[in-house]
């Protein structure tokens, strides 16, 4: 199933997506309460209510504000090969900041302070509970299920820092969508095509299976030094095709659209705007 927070003219809420329509959730718990019960998810959705056609809503990013927004970099093997980087043994990890995180089109806005700012198309799991101390083989268990994120990076700053948290989380940086596509449906989404373009020019384009750590991976790894919370959003990485290791290095400008998709999950459009 396909669980999307949404806004309307009478106000916001989330539920269901079927179709072209959303079908709201009319009483109990909230998303990150219900994420992890699939049984309870699935009554919700029997007893949500009449449809609303996506084009009369606003599509809100699916986790708004996640316990922990985590990225891992260098973790498709042509995305290290393209970076001149070589394959990590251990998953490379930092955070986000809430305040990056933007909903399907929402503009990015770009600093002023920057002009190198890159596109990265990342599969990203949703954490459905508590998960602490988690083995490879039962990490699937406490998978929600998975979102689209845009991994916008200001190339400049990230490598003149020497860190990459800040240059990932400026405003807008992290856009998340269109809704939650749940683990029943996807597994381990160890196989789907993941793809964007800029103004309609493909850019990306790879498969999940290029991913050097895996979901089940990433999750127990995660866990092991901390709680990830119900709700936590773990970023995968991004394939090869990113600006900067472009010859000559390609950037955001205003006025582009970008737009990312991931078998099974659905599409996810952002103009570019002048911050």
């Amino acid at each position: 199933m396909r669980i999307a927070r949404f806004r309307t003219d009478r106000g916001s809420g989330w539920g269901f997506v079927d179709g072209d329509t959303v079908r709201p959730v009319v009483r109990g718990p909230g998303l990150l309460d219900a994420l992890g019960d699939l049984d309870t998810l699935r009554e919700l959705e029997q007893e949500s209510s009449d449809p609303i056609p996506i084009g009369e809503s606003e599509l809100l990013a699916p986790v708004p504000d996640p316990p922990q927004f985590l990225g891992i970099g260098l973790n498709y093997r042509a995305h290290a090969a393209e970076s001149g980087a070589p394959v990590p043994t251990s998953p490379v990890s930092f955070p986000f900041y809430n305040s990056s995180i933007a909903g399907p089109g929402d503009p990015i806005l770009l600093p002023p302070f920057t002009d190198e700012v890159d596109w990265e198309v990342e599969l990203a799991v949703v954490i459905g509970k508590p998960a602490r101390d988690v083995a490879v083989e039962d990490a699937l268990d406490y998978v929600a299920g998975y979102v689209i994120v845009n991994d916008l990076s200001a190339r400049d700053i990230q490598m003149s820092e020497g860190q990459w948290s800040r240059a990932k989380s400026f405003d807008t940086f992290k856009p998340m969508g269109p809704w939650i596509t749940t683990a029943d449906e996807l597994g381990d989404a160890g196989d789907l095509d993941i793809e964007l373009w800029v103004n309609g020019v493909l850019k990306q384009s790879s498969s999940t299976s290029d991913l050097i750590f895996n979901v089940p991976q990433l999750v127990s790894h995660m866990s092991q030094s901390l709680t990830l919370g119900a709700g936590a959003v773990i970023s995968t990485g991004t394939p090869s095709g990113v600006g900067f290791a472009r010859t000559p290095p390609e950037y955001l400008r205003p006025g582009d659209v970008i737009t990312l998709e991931i078998e099974g999950i659905g599409r996810l459009t952002n103009p570019v705007e002048a911050g």
